[in-house]
């Protein structure tokens, strides 16, 4: 076969390719917000760029690579979707640098930020002090919410696809308990029966799975545990 021709039909496969797993796994376009989208954006594009104009790659090694690709990002969007401890691993979680105008230098650390950095970040905020920050929390993709004295806490989710973000409870400073006493009130018995918890204004609204749904995640804790 022509290279010309092998080059065309490798890069329409890998376009295609692209386009089935952004429909997929609903993401819409390749915009990374988070660590692990970004490493697959890099994976696909070494691999799409080093492969199609090396003409000892056979088609079908390439189609196979491609193939496995999709799977390894669809496996990694379920686990993350299903398991929060994996999602914090994979993707990172929200750190708060800044408490009531103290560093926390640890999670500083964590977010790989100098105090160069950190004076920065506030600079670029028009905050030219800690001590003006009520706080302070860097995103799993680096950007940086400051909340300054008076302004509520940002509106973070509690609970998504029934798993709690423990991370989330120590920045609106509520404790476990709280919410779990929250959820009963709702006629709700466990965070898998919630497909969004947010906590909004000092209330918790709760989005809950149908019936039917909640009785299948049910039927799966207690296959796990038998």
């Amino acid at each position: 076969m022509n290279g010309f021709i092998l080059v065309i039909i490798k890069l329409l496969i890998g376009f295609f390719a692209l386009i089935l797993i952004i429909n997929i796994s609903g993401k819409r376009n390749l915009a990374p917000s988070s660590v692990g989208d970004q490493v697959q954006n890099y994976v696909l594009g070494g691999l799409i760029g080093s492969v199609i104009y090396n003409n000892n790659i056979r088609l079908l090694d390439y189609i196979g690579v491609l193939c496995i690709w999709c799977i390894l990002v669809l496996a990694v969007k379920w686990i993350k979707t299903h398991n929060i401890k994996a999602k914090q691993v994979i993707d990172g979680k929200a750190l708060i640098i800044i408490d009531d105008g103290k560093i926390n230098i640890e999670n500083c650390e964590k977010a790989g930020l100098s105090a160069h950095d950190v004076s920065f970040k506030l600079r670029t905020k028009n905050v030219y002090s800690t001590k003006d920050v009520k706080r302070a929390i860097v995103e799993q993709n680096g950007q940086l919410i400051i909340i300054l004295p008076g302004e509520e806490n940002p509106k973070f989710p509690l609970i998504t696809d029934g798993q709690l973000r423990e991370d989330i409870l120590t920045v609106i400073g509520k404790s476990e308990q709280w919410l779990i006493e929250e959820i009963k009130k709702h006629g709700l018995n466990k965070y898998s029966d919630v497909f969004l918890g947010e906590y909004v204004d000092g209330k918790l609204i709760l989005t809950a799975y149908p019936p039917q749904e909640q009785a299948k995640k049910r039927k799966k804790i207690w296959e796990l545990y038998k």
